[in-house]
């Protein structure tokens, strides 16, 4: 099932097309692969492959608050259970802690292999890492619910916390790699994006009639020349109130999506290169924005810039339109 890209992009008061954002200070100078809002403030943790977390106040002035260097390039970040403390995923093997308001950092583990990503449950306390060793380490004792891991093979896996050993594994309803998964937030199920430009809407409930809801979507497609291109989709991020959910795509467009009724929102203007991750704030009032080249075509000549956007969000573009 496809579900069509329906609605035209808002404009603004002036006639024009919305635009791409405020940029931020203090880019890192490589590849961004990962941004992450606070849940208690505008604070924004970006993780990237120049060997860095940074951690930026989109409020201030001066957004840099403060970095960690790392040895070697860092994969993910996420934070703690504050917003001047955090996580951080590196291809050195290695889990760290990162306290910014301590300017200090400690090794909580490590892996076989680089670590990809890495996820704080603050309703159980629990660290959960995942790495191309093929394991995932959970680095708490407490239980918790529903963890969704997409393999290069196509497939899912749904781990309940409380028994690691039995997940629930399924063939992943589309036909691609996987390049991003995301959780609805009424932990219900879960959206993947694909190597192809398609996002597919799934649900933990595998019953007759949960199964008949699923579908997948084309998106990020664009024709160049006389031929029809499909773009991968490298972040997803939903809003916490509507259900809706933006998707980046290496196209260089961000959309925003009402996946209950099959729509899609809102299409931004083209950003400098690939959208590498995406984040909405706290409030849902701002959605950040990395425009950062994902290797797609490999090395390539005068390779685009790392620029993060801030954008503030218009109700138009998220809420669901009856």
């Amino acid at each position: 099932m496809s579900a069509p890209a329906t609605g035209q992009p808002p404009v603004d008061a002036g006639g024009g097309r919305i635009g791409l954002g405020r940029e931020l200070g203090h880019p890192p100078r490589d590849g961004v692969s990962s941004l992450r809002f606070s849940k208690h403030s505008n604070r924004l943790l970006v993780s990237s492959w120049e060997k860095a977390v940074r951690l930026l106040d989109v409020d201030a002035t001066n957004a840099l608050v403060g970095a960690f260097a790392h040895k070697t390039p860092v994969l993910d970040c996420c934070f703690h259970d504050n917003d001047s403390s955090a996580f951080s995923a590196s291809s050195d093997h290695v889990v760290r802690r990162l306290s910014f308001s301590a300017e200090s950092s400690y090794r909580l583990g490590t892996h076989d292999g680089p670590v990809r990503c890495v996820e704080y449950s603050d309703t159980t306390g629990q660290v959960i890492t995942g790495s191309w060793d093929r394991t995932i380490k959970c680095w708490d004792q407490r239980a918790g619910h529903k963890l969704v891991v997409a393999t290069a093979g196509e497939h899912v896996n749904v781990y309940d916390l409380r028994n690691m050993s039995e997940p629930q594994q399924r063939k992943s309803y589309l036909n691609s790699q996987t390049r991003c998964v995301e959780c609805y937030p009424n932990k219900t199920g879960f959206a993947l994006g694909s190597t192809d430009g398609r996002v597919a809407m799934d649900f933990f409930d595998q019953s007759e009639s949960s199964l008949e809801k699923r579908y997948g979507f084309k998106c990020h497609r664009l024709t160049e020349g006389r031929v029809r291109v499909a773009y991968p989709v490298n972040a997803i991020a939903f809003h916490s109130v509507h259900g809706t959910f933006a998707t980046g795509g290496c196209d260089g467009f961000v959309c925003t999506w009402d996946g209950e009724n099959k729509k899609r929102l809102f299409q931004s203007p083209r950003y400098p290169t690939s959208i590498a991750a995406l984040s909405f704030s706290k409030d849902n009032n701002l959605l950040a924005v990395a425009s950062s080249y994902t290797y797609e075509r490999g090395k390539i000549e005068n390779e685009p810039g790392t620029n993060i956007f801030i954008r503030d969000v218009n109700e138009v573009e998220v809420k669901p339109r009856h």
